[in-house]
């Protein structure tokens, strides 16, 4: 039985770029859906030269560890490919083989091959791979489902949003509508596997072993961070503090870990999708970079498996992870502690609420003017009576 195929909002764009000599990479945090994509991709191509090739497996790690890259063509004809037209090569966590990327620069151009690339940190691809394919790839970044893509899952129809300035005020018809998988979504993330699991408890298990899978896979195989608790415990740290700013002596303090310790943690985290930071919104960029950035998870349903977060903070996690596909966000703050949660490409105001009311669509008024943004918006989740002037965060699709 063949499995389902949900489509994603990048998968045109991919399969356009089969069309292209460059290499393609796919990069996201594991169980995003990379291979599943990348499954798809090659069943829909109109050939049979083609290859899918773990390199998790050791078999397959030895293939292209042979150093006389030749014969790496060798090991691929042995596996049915033929040089006599376009190969198709696609090759699954590569982040496993620190030498591959001088591999497949040889073999892209000496070869007629189309290589399709995954991995899990995009500190690896975007580092190792800068200059030895310089020109000759293109980098495809897979995030959990946003909630128009959770909605397709679930197959639930919906109308793509183009803009959020195209949402006026909150829509009782669609609230009603879509409440019931909105909370879902807010509670237990966009995890493809976690979205089609059958229950609650199966949600919370696939979540759980993505994190030890991060933590005891990932981490361990690119990076020198032998202990694993020390990871968790400053992961279930961050957990506890979205939407907060991030004060690394606080958490050097906290830990007992160096500064420059935590600044490396948040690095990594950040390179291999765990967590996003967001700047400070001002006019002067030398403020930008002395002022805290602010902490989101990549996943809104990770933080609830790290730590015990309250309600608003996993609302607004959310909002984020809905907001974050190719916009620029970052937030504003006064001395006085008032802030706007977000300000999308430099030019909307965005106050997440979970029961918005009046008096914070005045706030938001007056903190919109200070920051010199024009339009502005109240993001709800709940419906407050006699009170319309805001848009449902389930809207923004």
């Amino acid at each position: 039985m063949n499995k389902v195929f949900y489509p994603r909002k990048i998968y045109p764009e991919l399969k356009e770029h089969l069309e292209s000599d460059d290499v393609m990479i796919i990069t996201g945090m594991r169980r995003t859906g990379k291979t599943t994509l990348v499954e798809h991709i090659l069943s829909e191509i109109n050939s049979s030269n083609k290859i899918f090739l773990d390199l998790e497996k050791i078999s397959n790690q030895e293939i292209f560890g042979d150093k006389n890259y030749d014969n790496v063509i060798i090991s691929l004809e042995q596996q049915g490919l033929s040089q006599k037209e376009r190969m198709y090569v696609a090759l699954d966590e590569i982040q496993t083989m620190p030498n591959i990327p001088s591999v497949i620069k040889y073999l892209h151009d000496h070869y007629n091959i189309k290589f399709i690339l995954t991995g899990s940190s995009s500190y690896y691809l975007k580092n190792l791979f800068t200059e030895s394919l310089s020109g000759r790839k293109k980098l495809f970044e897979l995030h959990p489902l946003d909630f128009g893509e959770f909605l397709t899952f679930k197959n639930v129809s919906y109308k793509r949003l183009d803009s959020i300035d195209s949402v006026e005020t909150f829509n009782m018809h669609e609230y009603e509508r879509l409440k019931a998988y909105y909370e879902e979504y807010i509670e237990y993330g966009g995890f493809p596997k976690v979205v089609l699991a059958p229950s609650v408890k199966d949600k919370k298990d696939i979540l759980d072993d993505i994190i030890s899978s991060y933590i005891n896979v990932d981490i361990k195989s690119i990076a020198d961070f032998k202990d694993a608790s020390a990871v968790l415990n400053i992961a279930k740290m961050l957990a506890a503090r979205i939407g907060g700013k991030l004060d690394y002596s606080k958490l050097s303090r906290l830990t007992g870990l160096t500064r420059p310790t935590i600044v490396n943690y948040m690095y990594l985290f950040e390179r291999t999708y765990l967590i996003s930071l967001i700047p400070v919104h001002t006019k002067n960029p030398d403020r930008e970079i002395v002022k805290a950035q602010k902490i989101y998870f990549s996943d809104s349903g990770l933080p609830g498996i790290l730590a015990g977060i309250d309600s608003g903070s996993k609302f607004e996690n959310t909002i984020f992870n809905q907001l974050r596909h190719k916009r620029e966000l970052k937030y504003y703050s006064l001395k006085t502690g008032n802030e706007i949660d977000f300000i999308v490409d430099k030019k909307l105001a965005l106050e997440v609420k979970e029961t918005p009311t009046e008096f914070d669509i005045k706030n938001l008024a007056y903190l919109a003017d200070k920051a010199g943004v024009v339009s502005y918006k109240l993001v709800g989740r709940h419906h407050t009576p006699n009170f319309s002037n805001y848009i449902w965060g389930g809207s923004i699709l």
